[in-house]
């Protein structure tokens, strides 16, 4: 199913636009550390706050701290290790990893201080043994101005620290869960702009928090390994974006397929039961001319079954779209080309595929009386809103309808027309592949709905 849809075939009285978009509404929690200047004793440093996880741009400071002003009363504050691009180093037997990951720290806060150093400071938050290279930890801040991690071992190589106002309960959470696909696509590569820098572009009042989550080798038996240890360090964000499948199809068989259906499931409730919604990314494709290998169709459908069964938002279509664009992937045929920009296509296609989310709204500081809540008089009948080919089609009871815009994704207007009389059918002529949302203009009512052309 996806996002917008709406199954119901009628119904009176007042309906919410999309029970499911209304359940994933995001509340945003705005980024209040970007770009300030981070104090790291006798030196500060703007490339920790700048949004990019350059490998060599990175801090061994053992005590950094930012002045993010007064005003959040809670702080969500992110941080990003280098470590060798890898989220943990011991979750795969497949690959070796390696890194230091900032392990043994306090997060102290202060409402005096002049420079990061002076000043009165009070113990927010205490980590300890903290494994992972990417992670994300609340603290109270009413009437703070600064904070500051101290460290009391090795810190390793910081890239990033992002802080988040979460006064108001924000949701913008990510963790983006993957394979090797993720952590040099994702992580280790440069890329113009980052899925969150695109989703803020496109929806201003929102800026997400990325948590980059990619291990090389892993696949969806180990994960399932070790979901106590993704949950724990993982399981305090609302959104797991997940990358997995092309180690359990590795070589194009469905030999594996049994199982990856069992784990990727098991993942999928898992997360549910903590509050975290999957949103899961179809396995990307290998370049088989360089692999000699394909992915198998039937991995493929487990993908598209997931999504439906479970109500789960769509993911990116990794396959097609670097099926179109081999030159997108590296000389194994399998992993993305930094050179040729292969990362930088996995954010924009995260970025498309997670816009209808956002195009909700934050459903939760909504009203009943708000545009989210649809109020009628008499029946409403759901057109139904399908492609076939490159056409996009509307039909059904069109009689109370007023105009259908289609919109891209990310909210680039396609077409509009307006109706006048009582149409059977609308239809949306060569559409490009992709993912679009009609909206659905009556009198008294507006239905939302995405749809995918292949």
């Amino acid at each position: 199913m996806g996002c917008f849809t709406l199954k119901m075939t009628n119904t009176t009285a007042a309906f919410l636009l999309c029970g499911m978009c209304a359940s994933y509404g995001i509340t945003p929690n705005k980024l209040v550390s970007g770009g300030l200047p981070a104090h790291t004793g006798t030196t500060t440093t703007d490339y920790l706050t700048d949004g990019y996880l350059t490998n060599w741009k990175s801090s061994s400071a053992k005590e950094i701290a930012l002045n993010v002003g007064e005003g959040p009363k809670k702080l969500l504050i992110n941080w990003e290790s280098f470590g060798d691009c890898a989220w943990a180093t011991d979750f795969t037997s497949g690959c070796g990893h390696s890194g230091v990951a900032l392990s043994n720290f306090k997060i102290l806060t202060s409402a005096n201080s002049t420079d990061g150093t002076d000043g009165d400071w009070e113990v927010a938050a205490t980590i300890q043994n903290n494994p992972v290279m990417a992670r994300g930890v609340t603290i109270d801040f009413a009437g703070k101005s600064w904070f500051k991690i101290v460290s009391e071992g090795d810190v390793g190589k910081l890239l990033e620290i992002e802080a988040f106002d979460m006064s108001a309960g924000g949701t913008d959470t990510w963790f983006f869960m993957g394979t090797s696909i993720s952590q040099m696509g994702i992580k280790q590569q440069d890329t113009d702009s980052t899925t969150a820098q695109l989703i803020h572009a496109k929806f201003p009042e929102y800026t997400p928090a990325m948590l980059r989550g990619g291990i090389g080798c892993i696949n969806s038996t180990e994960v399932v390994e070790h979901l106590s240890e993704y949950l724990e360090y993982a399981g305090n964000v609302k959104f797991w974006a997940i990358e997995m499948g092309t180690n359990d199809a590795w070589g194009g068989g469905d030999w594996n397929l049994n199982t990856y259906v069992s784990n990727m499931q098991t993942i999928i409730d898992s997360a549910k039961a903590h509050g975290i919604t999957p949103v899961i990314a179809r396995i990307i494709a290998t370049d088989s001319a360089k692999a000699g290998w394909q992915i198998n169709p039937a991995f493929l459908e487990a993908v598209d079954k997931f999504v439906e069964d479970n109500d789960l938002p769509q993911g990116p279509d990794f396959y097609s779209y670097f099926k179109e664009h081999p030159e997108l992937l590296a000389s194994d045929g399998v992993h993305p080309n930094g050179d040729t920009k292969g990362g930088q296509a996995m954010h924009h296609l995260w970025a498309e595929a997670l816009a209808p989310l956002y195009a909700v709204g934050d459903t939760a500081a909504k009203t009943p009386d708000s545009s989210t809540t649809l109020k009628m008089s008499g029946t409403f009948m759901v057109p139904r809103i399908y492609a076939q080919g490159k056409n996009i089609f509307v039909e059904g009871n069109l009689l109370n309808v007023t105009s259908v815009t289609l919109v891209s994704a990310t909210g680039q207007l396609i077409s509009q027309k307006a109706l006048s009389k009582n149409y059977g059918q609308v239809q949306f002529e060569n559409i490009p592949t992709g993912q679009y949302i009609a909206i659905i203009r009556g009198q008294n009512a507006v239905q939302t709905s995405t749809v995918q052309v292949k």
